[in-house]
């Protein structure tokens, strides 16, 4: 499957709303939808935005959502394209590309306002998680929505809320991406302690009858159960002696267009978010402090009689960053802040002193009623991206151990256009179904560093290239060179290797813990030239009756080029020797059944055209491309395990490609699990030959 590249498929517009079904006409009726004005698609929209205040409201006509931690973003959909925007008209497009397909996928004409998250395994929206999020294997993205502004040439933001999202909830259907932001028959004081209780950011309360306008309101308020603010950051210290990229960041709001100090941040980031944040402070650094009054860094305080001595650096003004903190104190400054996360959606001029109102100046008093479950949990993961579809050179954390992978939009397959991006991704997505075939294995590379129609060469040796922590296997060569094989161990390793350009995986058939003993004993039919595929699947089914009349249960698959790969469990009881001459039996007995096409011979000049019964792969330290293999051959084929009821006439190499294997292996399992089982008795059936 080609995971990592985003297209835009222009499709047919949406039905009509004339068009729909008689109970959903019904709805659309029930919700006003009918009586909205038309209006064009709108270009861009401006959200509406929640008046903040200390205390949950009570009363009647009030809904009550989860304040999800996240970046707020409209969708503006039209025509099969997507426009994902964020709250300051900043395209989302790339940065959640997964959000933009699951809406380009919804193929809807609408404008549809909503919060991105990444949620944890109980369903708590994080907003750090969200602020590193790079591709699907850092977390579960989510696209909460909770309004429909336009949809089909209707405008409904003069429509009641209650009317516009049971419209979102009939005409938007969720997906594993797109989910509806539930509201919550419940009163607002138990709302938030929920919310409190479960570490999430707080609540939104919004009358029921508000029109949608694009500005702040008090028809929404939002309600934090933990004081959280953006602040710009002006500088950082370096704290004398010590090893950090810094020790603080210097932040504050802007008041009246100047910058207010509002505190120093020095707890919430790990050592890679200081070097990341050091990289963008970089060109920002100023000699001029950007506050209205500078900082005593130096400052003691109740708890820090003697600070460290600490020096200034001062930026540039432009970056954002949240906070969490414990209150304001009477100077304005924060206590007990922690950093939170980047963000990218506000600029740092709109970031202003966010006070709560007293809610007594708004609403009437609150009343109380029983609490909800608020989330739904995320359920078990499945494999997506490990590397996005835009950035050329990411580093990803992979088994505790940190990879780079560079040339990422480099095409492999240029006729297909899969690049080495859609390569990794594929390895990282099938690793749990091929890392038995390798674990514990020696590797022969096949580069391929400029894709399948770039120059190649093999590589056995790693000891020059590879990291400490990749395991390596001796070898002497014959003139004496001591020197290491691969070894895969994990994924890490896996991919390492992957990154390298090595397409196909091509580990032994023993390993390190038995390296004379192998796991399986192997059928490789290798046709010529003149040989049609239809004769390889006779000289494959041949094959499968021999072993078969022997009473050996035996696994095909293909070979992902012209040939198929047939396997017998050993389970690593018996020599090389004792399997290569077991192997040498059965292909025999196949040939002497089909003696026009098929040959054992081993010397080319001697098949004259047949297809070569190749048993000599049964020897040690032999190589052929493990199963799911990808192989760097036109059409990004895949070395696919097979039943062997689909040995048979229509089969084609192309059957099993990058596009399709992860989904036929979700779908079927790995059918070769039994070739690392138990294991034939290989000494009694050598006496019935």
């Amino acid at each position: 499957m080609r995971t990592s590249t985003v297209k835009k498929k222009r499709s047919s517009p949406p039905a009509k709303a004339g068009k729909v079904s008689g109970k959903l006409q019904t709805l659309l009726r029930k919700y006003g939808f009918t009586d909205a004005p038309e209006k064009p698609f709108p270009k861009t929209v401006k959200p509406m935005l929640a008046t903040l205040v200390d205390q949950p409201p009570g009363g009647e006509g009030w809904l009550y959502e989860v304040k999800w931690d996240g970046y707020r973003a409209v969708a503006l959909c039209k025509n099969g394209d997507v426009n994902l925007i964020s709250r300051n008209n900043k395209s989302f497009n790339d940065k959640f590309y997964p959000v933009h397909q699951a809406l380009l996928q919804l193929n809807k004409n609408a404008v549809i306002d909503g919060e991105i998250c990444v949620l944890n395994e109980k369903g708590i929206a994080h907003f750090g998680a969200l602020q590193n999020w790079r591709s699907e294997a850092d977390g579960e993205l989510i696209y909460y929505i909770f309004d429909l502004l336009w949809y089909d040439g209707k405008d409904l933001t003069g429509l009641p809320l209650t009317s516009r999202r049971g419209l979102l909830e009939a005409l938007i259907p969720g997906t594993d991406i797109i989910r509806y932001s539930e509201s919550f028959n419940t009163s607002a004081t138990d709302l938030l302690a929920a919310t409190k209780k479960m570490g999430m950011e707080g609540i939104m309360a919004k009358k029921a009858d508000s029109f949608y306008i694009q500005d702040r309101s008090r028809d929404w308020l939002k309600i934090k159960s933990n004081k959280r603010h953006e602040v710009v950051i002006g500088g950082f210290t370096n704290n004398e002696g010590s090893p950090k990229a810094f020790s603080s960041l210097l932040v504050g709001v802007y008041e009246n267009g100047k910058l207010r100090y509002t505190g120093k941040i020095g707890t919430g980031f790990n050592t890679r978010q200081q070097q990341e944040l050091m990289q963008r402070f970089q060109p920002l650094k100023i000699k001029k402090c950007p506050f209205i009054e500078t900082p005593d860094v130096n400052q003691p305080s109740r708890f820090r009689p003697n600070p460290p001595v600490a020096t200034a650096t001062w930026l540039k003004p432009e970056l954002v960053c949240e906070v969490s903190y414990a209150e304001i104190t009477g100077d304005g400054v924060m206590r007990h802040p922690s950093f939170e996360g980047m963000r990218t959606d506000k600029p740092a001029k709109a970031v202003t002193a966010e006070e709560s109102a007293e809610l007594v100046d708004i609403l009437p008093q609150k009343e109380k009623t029983k609490t909800v479950r608020l989330t739904k949990p995320v359920g078990t993961r499945s494999r997506k991206s490990l590397l996005n579809p835009t950035e050329a050179t990411q580093v990803k954390q992979v088994s505790q151990h940190q990879l780079k992978f560079s040339n990422l939009g480099k095409k492999f397959w240029p006729k297909e256009g899969y690049t080495k991006r859609d390569m990794l991704n594929y390895y990282y997505q099938m690793a749990p179904y091929i890392l038995p075939y390798l674990q514990h294995r020696p590797q022969s590379l096949n580069r391929f560093p400029n894709g399948i129609e770039g120059k190649s060469f093999y590589q056995k040796d790693v000891t020059a290239v590879a990291p400490e922590w990749v395991k390596q296997f001796p070898y002497r060569t014959s003139e004496g060179e001591d020197k290491n094989f691969l070894v895969v161990e994990d994924e890490a390793s896996l991919l390492w290797m992957a990154n390298l350009g090595a397409i196909e995986m091509n580990p032994w058939n023993s390993t390190i813990h038995n390296p004379d003993n192998p796991d399986w004993c192997l059928i490789d039919l290798d046709p010529d030239k003149g040989n049609t595929f239809a004769q390889v699947i006779q000289t494959a089914q041949v094959v499968h009756e021999v072993l078969e009349g022997l009473g050996i249960k035996s696994y095909p698959k293909t070979s992902g080029s012209t040939g198929i790969h047939i396997y017998i469990p050993l389970n690593a009881k018996y020599s090389y020797d004792q399997c290569q001459l077991f192997g040498k039996l059965v292909a025999t007995k196949a040939q002497e059944q089909l003696p026009t096409f098929t040959s054992i011979e081993r010397m080319t000049r001697n098949r004259k055209g047949k297809i070569y019964i190749d048993y000599l792969q049964n020897r040690p330290k032999a190589t052929l491309a493990a199963p799911y293999s990808l192989r760097p051959k036109p059409g990004a084929t895949v070395s696919m395990p097979l039943y062997w009821e689909e040995v048979r006439k229509g089969l084609k190499m192309t059957d099993f490609t990058i596009e399709n294997a992860l989904a036929r292996v979700k779908s079927e399992g790995d059918l070769f699990k039994p070739v690392l089982g138990r294991g034939i008795n290989l000494e009694r059936l050598l006496k019935k030959f």
